[in-house]
């Protein structure tokens, strides 16, 4: 639709200095007169557009000038504004500030209205999430490599990354690039990502395929559950799986079933449960958790 090609114009000038017409162009799948059109049903709505020429030029939001908020509805505005102060409690700048400064004109009453949703998505490693995320952005801005330490389940690794996108999934920050090691597309996250470099080398971007979030298809069930668990752990339960995932046993305890993809979490989540936890199936892990239980009461027993 053309409103939304409109808005998605005028989200793109808040966030970049200038672009050209045939970024655009490409951007939306439309022809240079298209969006040379809208340039002008932008302009005609009250908005000054600026265009110049030149190897410098582009298109640009006209100096010192703020949007009014009646383009957008109420609630709009108010969505938007969330979203981009959830994104300055953890960029460790003030450039979405800015943004929202742009987005509000005459009056502030939309800050007051909008106060009773806050969205935080700093962390308790706010203080080196914020420069990894700055120093990421820059290189996929620049099309340049990064390097890193990460550490896993697996072991630790040197990685270098052709870097596309910063992803904000599953309460934690990931990046999402073509590992050079793995020759092929992976997600990183970032509290395990360390000793990261940008490096001065430059990528030719990938044709890529669209960033498939569903936690299913980037960590697929190797591992069905089956768990009984003391009714003083529902609360955790609903937590992190939901209402759904257990149903009430003849003896009280409450029947978990669900898929796990890595071992190595499914076993530290049913130790993290202490006593109030039984895995019933799949029985060779249960016997895994049964040796470390008993490993663990011999080295508590010697003390």
């Amino acid at each position: 639709m053309k409103i939304d090609r409109l808005i998605g114009i005028l989200s793109i000038l808040l966030q970049n200095e200038k672009v050209t017409a045939p970024y655009l162009a490409e951007k939306f799948e439309v022809s240079r007169r298209t969006i040379n059109r809208d340039v002008e049903d932008i302009c005609k709505a009250g908005i000054p557009l600026v265009t110049t020429q030149g190897a410098n030029g582009g298109i640009s939001i006209a100096d010192g000038y703020k949007i009014d908020k009646t383009l957008l509805t109420s609630h709009e505005l108010q969505s938007i504004l969330t979203g981009l102060k959830g994104l300055d409690s953890v960029s460790g700048t003030k450039k979405y500030s800015q943004l929202i400064d742009k987005l509000s004109v005459k009056n502030r009453s939309v800050y007051s209205s909008s106060d009773h949703i806050l969205v935080n998505l700093a962390s308790y490693y706010k203080g080196s999430l914020a420069p990894k995320i700055e120093m990421i952005q820059t290189a996929i801005d620049e099309s340049r490599l990064i390097s890193f330490q990460y550490y896993a389940n697996s072991g630790e690794s040197k990685r270098v990354l052709e870097p596309y996108l910063i992803v904000f999934q599953w309460t934690s920050w990931y990046v999402w690039g073509y590992c050079r090691q793995k020759e092929d597309m992976r997600l990183f996250k970032l509290n395990r990502l360390w000793n990261l470099i940008v490096e001065d080398n430059v990528f030719l971007p990938r044709t890529l395929p669209e960033y498939d979030g569903d936690i299913e298809n980037v960590f697929p069930d190797h591992y069905q559950v089956h768990a009984l668990f003391h009714p003083s752990a529902k609360w955790r339960l609903l937590e992190e799986y939901g209402i759904d995932c257990y149903t009430v046993a003849d003896d009280g305890r409450l029947s978990f079933r669900f898929g796990f993809a890595s071992k190595e979490n499914l076993v530290s989540w049913i130790l993290s449960f202490g006593n109030l936890a039984e895995l019933i199936e799949p029985v060779d892990i249960r016997d895994e958790i049964y040796s470390i239980v008993k490993k663990m009461n011999a080295a508590y027993s010697e003390t």
